[in-house]
């Protein structure tokens, strides 16, 4: 084949074809490589294999209820002291409004997640879920970051279980992968030395699996993260995936530094090239996970678009009023009709099947 000849990574394409486990030093190898379209025929390879020609997507809402912040990560545009002018916690009345106006939109998830507010108790969370089933009763509900779970047990004095317990009880369904961020203490000692630990964040995600729920996995790059840094992290979430089988995606996010702390530091946004090598890089190292997200709310539509030709099977969804990215500069916009998703899809030469959060299939083809 022309496209590898004289390729330097003939011995993982190799193994890619035969449906072997790639190690640690060959995912830095593949960091470490040029050869984007050998690494993006690798990952095509293991696409068509998992989900054959189907590219995923949702029909959903987003709500992020308060952006008043204990933590104030430097990574972060969206988080703010309750004293700021921009500072926001909508009221129970007001979410449930919002949940109320998607009743005729045949959205199929609510996203729900939001900054660590010290006034919020976990009763009104409890309360939050329990008005949008009510308003919803057919829609998965997927909120609350592994962050915001612990921050629930430490101000609650109760443990993780017990907080998943009561939430699930409340109408929880399953849990965004959002707050890993990079794994490595070096890292979050830079970005977010507020934040719970990588291993906190590994524990209370396989805490939520014993208790079944489904789950997603992220990893935020391009900030001042090494590749080492990278693969270490996919291999921690590959070695999870095999205890318990719990994640449903995963979902690499690129940094976006305007309006952060990490602003100042010289930091630009990720090239295309590299948003396309990372997500097809993950496809080839989480061999164990189903799916890919292309999340077009940071990488643009039209790159998550050529994505699906480098391992990605998933673009995410409608969205609607994401405040989080937009917050840091994203210029993709805060949402995408279904006909925009699905021309994309068909354009792509993909089969475009709208899902729900657990990957059941509603429709496809259209």
């Amino acid at each position: 084949m022309t496209l590898l000849s004289g390729s330097k990574l003939l011995d993982i394409v190799e193994k890619v074809e035969k449906g072997e486990r790639l190690s640690r030093e060959e995912g830095i190898r593949l960091m470490e490589s040029n050869e984007l379209l050998t690494i993006g025929y690798m990952a095509d390879l293991v696409r068509k294999r998992k989900n054959g020609d189907y590219a995923y997507f949702i029909v959903n809402r987003h709500i992020n209820h308060t952006n008043v912040c204990a933590n104030l990560c430097k990574l972060c545009a969206f988080g703010k002291k309750a004293e700021d002018p921009e500072a926001y916690t909508m009221e129970l009345d007001e979410i449930e409004t919002k949940a109320i106006e998607c009743k005729d939109q045949k959205i199929s998830e609510v996203h729900i997640v939001g900054g660590l507010n010290p006034d919020l108790k976990l009763s009104y969370f409890e309360e939050m879920l329990r008005r949008v089933r009510r308003a919803l009763p057919n829609v998965i509900i997927q909120a609350f970051t592994a962050v915001e779970i612990d921050y629930f047990a430490e101000t609650e004095k109760i443990s993780i279980e017990e907080v998943l317990r009561r939430l699930m009880d409340a109408g929880l369904d399953s849990m965004p992968g959002g707050g890993a961020e990079i794994f490595s203490q070096r890292v979050r000692d830079k970005i977010c030395e507020k934040k719970i630990s990588g291993d906190r964040w590994l524990e209370i995600h396989e805490a939520a699996h014993k208790q079944g729920l489904r789950t997603n996995a992220t990893m935020l790059y391009g900030h001042v993260e090494t590749i080492e840094e990278r693969i270490d992290h996919l291999i921690s979430l590959r070695e999870l995936q095999e205890r318990t089988g719990g994640f449903l995606a995963f979902i690499p996010l690129a940094f976006h530094p305007l309006n952060t702390e990490l602003e100042g530091m010289n930091l630009s946004r990720t090239t295309g090239y590299d948003d396309l090598k990372v997500l097809a890089i993950a496809r080839l190292m989480l061999d164990n996970f189903d799916h890919i997200k292309a999340y077009w709310v940071m990488i643009g539509p039209k790159l998550a678009q050529v994505s699906l030709a480098f391992g990605v099977d998933d673009i995410d969804g409608t969205v609607v009023e994401e405040k989080i990215t937009n917050a840091a500069g994203a210029d993709a916009g805060q949402s995408l009709t279904k006909n925009q998703l699905i021309k994309m899809i068909k354009a792509a030469g993909r089969v475009p099947a709208e899902r729900d959060t657990l990957y059941k299939i509603l429709e496809e083809g259209f």
